[in-house]
């Protein structure tokens, strides 16, 4: 018994060398790690550098244009005349219709298919196709309204106006904020349901009063880069023939409207160097904006996470 027990402890002895060469092997791989973080470290600094020297070149060239009568003027042909209120209304009222639309369409998709879809080949076409959509170009989306909203449902929508420029947008922004979503419930700990169960709390009530309080900040998180993207998408509000700038303000989600990307846009594709100066001031309320909005946002975020 003794002798078998030796012969065994003796199998399970490492070779002479193989130590050493295990050492050698980590020591490279951790040689490997080391310059494929300096690498990403580089690759982030050049996107930073890159991305601050636009930011100051646009603000330098900018700033001369940027008062409080370019805010407050309407569009213009003349460039010392233009101003940039109804692009900043329009693109308003655009983010309160996408904000209507998806985050409340986005947030229960992902509720219903997180915690109330079974698994059947009906709902994995679904999660497949949210994945996909997630990846299409923001063009074939403005083609889409086009055909459905302009087009199909204009006796509803009223054609190219505010209410389609926001469904348009949200159908675009809608796979980031259902997917988004459904990882923040994914990351509530099963314990926290079970507990709610525990206690005769119906599934909507522990939904609701638990698992939705702890996944807001995610969510939230989500829905800030969604929005910000939406908010800087030119593409299918050229399809549905947004106009370049329009001398008249917004009135409400039945009304034509210009939007701030669409302007600035406008503005860059004409020959006078004033234009160019305007379109960098518009730059510069259009970072603003999103500034305000995603700090507001991420305020609200952070109130969340510490009460949670």
């Amino acid at each position: 018994m003794s002798q078998s027990s030796t012969e065994v402890a003796r199998q399970r002895e490492p070779e002479p060398g193989k130590g050493s060469k295990f050492k050698a092997a980590t020591g490279a791989r951790h040689g490997f790690d080391k310059v494929f973080a300096l690498l990403v470290l580089f690759a982030t600094l050049i996107g930073v550098v890159v991305l601050g020297a636009l930011l100051v070149d646009v603000t330098v060239q900018g700033l001369p244009a940027l008062n409080w009568d370019f805010i407050t003027s309407l569009g213009s042909a003349d460039p010392e005349q233009a101003g940039l209120l109804p692009a900043i209304l329009g693109s308003l009222l655009l983010l309160s219709v996408i904000l209507v639309v998806a985050v409340s369409l986005g947030v229960g998709a992902a509720i219903y298919l997180e915690e109330y879809a079974s698994d059947n080949w009906i709902n994995r076409v679904v999660e497949i196709n949210i994945s996909n959509l997630a990846g299409v170009p923001s063009i074939i989306y403005g083609l889409l309204g086009l055909g459905i909203f302009v087009n199909l449902l204009g006796s509803l929508t009223g054609g190219k106006t505010v209410l389609s420029g926001g469904l348009i947008l949200s159908l675009l922004i809608l796979p980031v904020i259902i997917i988004a979503t459904r990882e923040a419930i994914r990351a509530v700990p099963r314990d926290v349901r079970e507990g709610a169960y525990a206690l005769g709390a119906t599934r909507w009530e522990a939904i609701r009063h638990h698992v939705l309080p702890q996944a807001f900040p995610g969510a939230l998180t989500g829905s800030i880069l969604a929005l910000s993207r939406a908010i800087g998408e030119t593409a299918p509000l050229i399809v549905i023939g947004v106009p370049a700038y329009i001398t008249f303000l917004p009135e409400g989600l039945y009304s034509r409207f210009t939007a701030m990307p669409i302007q600035i846009y406008n503005w860059t594709s004409q020959p006078q160097e004033e234009f160019l100066t305007i379109a960098a001031a518009g730059i510069v309320v259009l970072m603003i904006v999103l500034l305000v909005a995603n700090s507001g946002a991420i305020l609200l975020r952070n109130k969340y996470q510490r009460r949670n």
